[in-house]
């Protein structure tokens, strides 16, 4: 999972700041291989900082992490991999 070519939607593009997209990307690489096809990002602002919580259902997993951030954001993203491809969205665009 998650070894294939990797898309965002113009929204996750417009939105989240390119070094944040790498970041989230990162997370999921660091995960065991047996990976779950949807990977859930929930991002808040804690100050100055971003707080990151990632999920998924199978296997369980869910981390929180906070990074410093000059602007941070409120959103929850996927990351979904459909055999094909792997793509980025916001939980609206679903």
């Amino acid at each position: 999972m998650f070894q294939n070519q990797r898309y965002l939607t113009s929204g996750v593009n417009a939105s989240i700041p390119l070094e944040l997209q790498l970041f989230l990307w990162s997370l999921i690489d660091q995960l065991p291989p047996e990976r779950d096809y949807l990977q859930v990002f929930q991002l808040e602002p804690m100050g100055q900082m971003q707080s990151i919580t990632h999920s998924s259902e199978q296997p369980s997993h869910r981390m929180t992490y906070v990074i410093p951030s000059d602007k941070p954001i409120s959103a929850k993203l996927y990351a979904i991999d459909d055999g094909e491809h792997s793509t980025m969205l916001f939980a609206s665009e679903y």
